[in-house]
């Protein structure tokens, strides 16, 4: 088994959760995880020991929120579905150790979280966010959400991108137990500043800076790259490891016949629904 990293605590009062609470549950659920499951860390130096920084792996089963911050040097809070406020074995537990529930239909409640995790990084700690959203059902890495490129944005600081595997074999999707003396790899990758991105008044940097993100953490788990959201049920075009493909420019269309009308003359043809142009290729830092 890996070498258990070592771990600071840092108190923060005035920031959601119960620093007593936090200090000894984290403290156990680490030293349990090292002992349960052969824990395989890499990248760790690319985790600043100080200052704010954005955690941001790829989401497969629950125990990811588990595995990644036990492989974490310092505290690390993070962003929970609000469902999790409706179940009483999670209500009480998840935001004292400082889970910030975030409603996921957006609106107000959305942006109020969000601030709350602008919060955490003002006050120079690690803050933890699915880029995807939610959980990949179909174990492929999805189009990220620009919620964290923002949160960069605002608070100046890195995004720090994780491909994790083997977190489904531990705990598969609708399962409650997490099978113990599996092996876990978690890969963090170099840091992302949204000033090597562009202007930070530009507003395609959010899109830019995720897009990014994402061919990192594509690189990091292994996983195939689908240009869709998680949870859309339209087809994805898919390239292993990478970018998405688009369609070939050069595939006929299909003809469209004119219907007849009563009166003899024929309707309009219906203008054909113009191919769908070609994935841009990775967005570069800007050298200087």
């Amino acid at each position: 088994m890996s070498k258990r990293p070592d771990f600071a605590f840092e108190p923060a009062p005035n920031l959601p959760g119960s620093d007593r609470l936090s200090k000894y549950a984290l403290a156990g659920i680490n030293a349990t995880v090292h002992r349960l499951w052969d824990v395989q860390v890499t990248g760790l130096e690319n985790v600043p020991l100080s200052g704010p920084a954005l955690i941001c792996p790829n989401h497969l089963s629950f125990c990811d929120s588990v595995f990644v911050p036990a492989a974490l040097p310092r505290r690390v809070w993070a962003i929970g579905k609000g469902e999790y406020m409706d179940d009483w074995k999670t209500k009480h537990l998840f935001p004292a150790m400082g889970m910030i529930p975030v409603d996921r239909t957006g609106g107000k409640a959305a942006m109020e979280a969000l601030d709350t995790a602008a919060r955490v990084l003002d006050g120079g700690h690690l803050f933890m966010i699915y880029p995807e959203g939610t959980r990949s059902r179909d174990q492929n890495l999805h189009k990220g959400r620009t919620g964290a490129a923002r949160l960069a944005i605002r608070c100046n600081a890195p995004l720090i991108p994780v491909g994790h595997q083997g977190t489904v074999d531990i705990q598969p999707p609708g399962k409650f137990t997490m099978k113990p003396f599996q092996t876990c790899k978690i890969n963090f990758g170099a840091p992302l500043r949204p000033a090597d991105f562009g202007e930070i008044d530009d507003p395609r940097l959010g899109r830019r800076l995720t897009d990014a993100l994402m061919f990192e953490i594509a690189k990091l788990s292994g996983q195939t790259y689908v240009d869709t959201y998680a949870g859309e049920k339209k087809k994805a075009f898919e390239e292993p490891g990478t970018r998405p493909m688009a369609p070939s420019q050069d595939a006929p269309t299909r003809p469209t016949r004119p219907a007849s009308r009563s009166n003899g003359t024929s309707a309009p043809t219906k203008p054909t629904k113009p191919s769908r142009p070609t994935t841009p290729t990775r967005p570069t830092a800007k050298t200087s």
